[in-house]
């Protein structure tokens, strides 16, 4: 769960280590392991910044496979937008073009046409 929270996190611009952590009130070392991990798995880069007067640290960044999970994290805002609560969970991710415009998730038939009833869809197991 924090991993998907940690995405969240530097999809909504917080790069920064103490800066996740701040937000998402995770302790330095789970946040660290995640982190780790989340970099060894290739979803996200270290890049190295220093503030003026202060020592080198990391911070983090999608990578390409990273940006590719982009719209799982998009479907289970969506999904907890209407069927949580309200007021239950911070709906903080919201994405859009750079134009403007909302981007949300859509379940497309390999024949171009939207799915939009979810009881037609079945799962099989691929031989």
């Amino acid at each position: 769960m924090w991993a998907l929270l940690i995405l969240r996190e530097v999809i909504c611009g917080a790069e920064r280590f103490d800066q996740i952590r701040e937000d998402l009130g995770i302790t330095r070392s789970v946040l660290s392991n995640r982190l780790a991990r989340l970099v060894r798995e290739g979803i996200l880069e270290r890049y190295e910044y220093r503030d003026s007067g202060q020592r080198a640290r990391k911070g983090y960044t999608l990578t390409e496979k990273g940006r590719a999970l982009l719209p799982v994290v998009i479907a289970l805002r969506e999904w907890g937008g209407e069927h949580l609560e309200p007021g239950n969970t911070p709906l903080r991710l919201q994405l859009q073009t750079q134009d403007g415009l909302r981007v949300e998730t859509k379940l497309i038939r390999e024949d171009g046409l939207e799915v939009s009833d979810m009881a037609g869809v079945v799962a099989t197991v691929k031989e």
